[in-house]
């Protein structure tokens, strides 16, 4: 697979097409409220569809209840426990590389600026830290596990989301591409996959070649259930990051909207750390993880601690010998791991489950805060010429 401008330039205009036509349907006939009330009670794959369900969301989550049929599930195993022998390290990856990284492509954080909460500015890493929970557990696929309905909500959420910037005409279909398109998805996945593997080589955390490759295996998974054109998808590491590199060579820079975002991550972290004295260990993280230029971009502020994280391969050296060498150390140490992103989740989530509904409205100094008419189709505005 060969990634060139003109490839990406086709992914820009696509979305999903089955999601788009199911949330379409929902806001026309004026039941996202029924969805949403009625969804906050199937978190379970298996679980029965509660009566009242509209039909198109019933035949929807029957139609996407199963992953693909080219899983290999030895493959998916030997992720879950990659993910076991390094989950605080992915975790801190996930916060401190992946984020930002969303946060330096301007769009899409002007984008996540539309969609977070006035009130809950962790809502995005809480979603994010929840569904890699989810994805990890062992039965997470099987009958009782939560992954599946969630992969479904968050793929009718982005849907949602494009629903509502085309229909405000808020969004510059033509320069920035359809929002949440093909490319910015499949550059998502990067981000949370192959991004996190560079990261935990520069932390110095030693991986196999076939635990890297089954951990991006697994978000392939991921990417195909959340609506994903899998022809479009690098099948490789290879492959991957010549995706990720033509990507970020597209697409990355300042913005205001990635600088504020980038703030709200720094402050959010920096509640989550007992005490004051290790706050800027946060902002120090973001910058070996990122680089300067990004972290500047972002304007996140240098500290003294900008080289004492520099030492953190040496440390992680010293812990993954002891767990090389011990039983119970690897034990005793997968076990803190294990607690510790546990407590994470908690602070992010504040105790609560993200239940991912599909927002009836964005915010508003967005723009986007009118109702959908309910008994007629909806007709786009004229185009208008800005200022």
């Amino acid at each position: 697979m060969t990634c060139t401008d003109a490839s990406m330039d086709a992914l820009r205009q696509s979305g999903d097409e089955l999601a788009d036509a199911v949330v379409a349907a929902l806001f026309e006939r004026g039941e996202v409220g029924t969805f949403n009330t009625l969804m906050r009670y199937v978190s379970t794959a298996g679980a029965p569809l509660p009566d009242g369900l509209p039909d198109v969301a019933r035949e929807y989550l029957r139609a996407t209840a199963v992953p693909p049929a080219w899983v290999d599930w030895g493959e998916m195993e030997r992720a879950r426990l990659f993910f076991i022998d390094n989950n605080v390290h992915i975790s801190t990856a996930l916060a401190f590389a992946s984020m930002p990284a969303c946060y330096v492509v301007p769009h899409v954080a002007k984008l996540l600026s539309a969609t977070h909460g006035l009130d809950y500015p962790s809502r995005r890493m809480a979603e994010t830290g929840q569904f890699t929970v989810y994805l990890m557990q062992p039965d997470a696929f099987e009958a009782g596990g939560k992954f599946v309905p969630a992969a479904q909500k968050v793929r009718l959420l982005h849907a949602s989301i494009r629903h509502h910037l085309r229909r405000e005409g808020r969004w510059d279909v033509e320069a920035l591409g359809a929002p949440i398109c093909q490319e910015d998805m499949i550059g998502g996945q990067m981000f949370f996959s192959l991004l996190v593997l560079d990261s935990l080589h520069r932390l110095g955390v030693h991986m196999s070649v076939e635990g890297a490759e089954a951990y991006y295996y697994a978000w392939r998974v991921v990417g195909a259930m959340l609506g994903v054109d899998q022809d479009a998808v690098p099948r490789t590491l290879d492959e991957a990051r010549q995706f990720l590199d033509l990507y970020m060579t597209r697409h990355m820079g300042p913005s205001p909207e990635g600088a504020h975002l980038t703030r709200q991550l720094i402050d959010l972290y920096e509640e989550v750390v007992p005490g004051t004295f290790f706050d800027p260990v946060v902002s120090a993280l973001i910058r070996y993880l990122t680089g300067d230029t990004c972290a500047d971009w972002l304007q996140v502020p240098r500290t003294a601690w900008d080289s004492v994280v520099k030492a953190a391969p040496s440390l992680l050296g010293v812990l993954e010998a002891i767990e090389d060498r011990s039983p119970l150390g690897a034990w005793a140490l997968d076990r803190l791991g294990h607690l510790t992103t546990i407590f994470e989740l908690s602070s992010l989530t504040r105790g609560r489950v993200m239940h991912y509904a599909i927002p009836e409205q964005l915010k508003k100094d967005f723009g986007v805060t009118g109702t959908v008419p309910r008994a007629r189709r909806w007709t786009p505005p004229a185009p208008t010429v800005a200022p």
